[in-house]
């Protein structure tokens, strides 16, 4: 795609404490190169395909543990590669976006990626975010008192990181159970987006619209009316609040 990558230090992007396979789609050569590099230097297994139609045919032959997605690819672009992917699997997914296209990151996160990395970028960020995204997927948060949340018909059962609502799999995203979780686990109290990407994700930046985009799922998920929500409730001028159900 010819978007350039900023790179800094000497080229290694420090340890993570998650590692696993990651599978790089990206259809300019030099930026795989460079992300590839980087995340080896991380301790990640890494994998490479060009285009979208590589990329589906390496994860059905060998799931990785994360997929780094370009968005804007020839072919079957990434945002049909991750709609794709969340036709039959829940693995963790980092977009990389060009500066300006938020309209593609908010895609990207409706159709449940987990984080997003807009080029140009630091390869040393994007490995750190990889092993964020991968950290959160892995290991588990340490165990509160409580072993499953309910509320009604909708139940989260924490250490396996399920949700159900009346009996059915939400499918929800590594983010959007971490997020729901945390609104559950604190009834009736209004947090900011900003609070909220700070005691939910551990993110000192980044952009409140992905708090947004990821809300805006939950109640597809959550809400027996989307549009009408009983749940979490909007606190204008503030953010967003849990009521409990009944």
């Amino acid at each position: 795609m010819g978007d350039s990558v900023t790179t800094t230090g000497n080229g290694t992007a420090g340890p993570t404490q998650v590692t696993g396979r990651v599978l790089v789609v990206d259809d300019d050569p030099t930026m795989r190169d460079v992300v590839r590099r980087y995340l080896e230097a991380a301790g990640h297994e890494v994998r490479l395909a060009s285009d979208g139609s590589e990329a589906l045919r390496q994860f059905g032959e060998r799931e990785p543990d994360l997929v780094v997605l370009d968005v804007m690819m020839p072919g079957i672009d990434g945002l049909e590669v991750c709609r794709r992917l969340r036709e039959h699997s829940m693995v963790p997914v980092v977009l990389l976006t060009a500066l300006g296209q938020e309209e593609n990151r908010i895609a990207g996160l409706a159709l449940g990626a987990d984080d997003y990395v807009t080029k140009p970028f630091s390869p040393r960020e994007l490995a750190l975010r990889v092993g964020s995204v991968l950290r959160r997927a892995k290991t588990s948060q340490p165990e509160p008192a409580a072993r499953e949340l309910v509320d009604g018909d909708l139940r989260l059962e924490l250490a396996a990181r399920k949700a159900t609502r009346a009996g059915e799999d939400l499918g929800l995203t590594v983010r959007e159970f971490d997020l729901l979780a945390f609104l559950i686990s604190n009834p009736g109290k209004a947090f900011s987006r900003v609070e909220l990407l700070e005691r939910v994700w551990g993110w000192d930046f980044g952009d409140q619209s992905t708090v947004t985009v990821h809300v805006r799922r939950l109640r597809e998920k959550v809400e027996a009316e989307p549009a009408k929500p009983t749940r979490i409730a909007t606190v204008w001028g503030v953010g967003y609040r849990y009521d409990l159900d009944g």
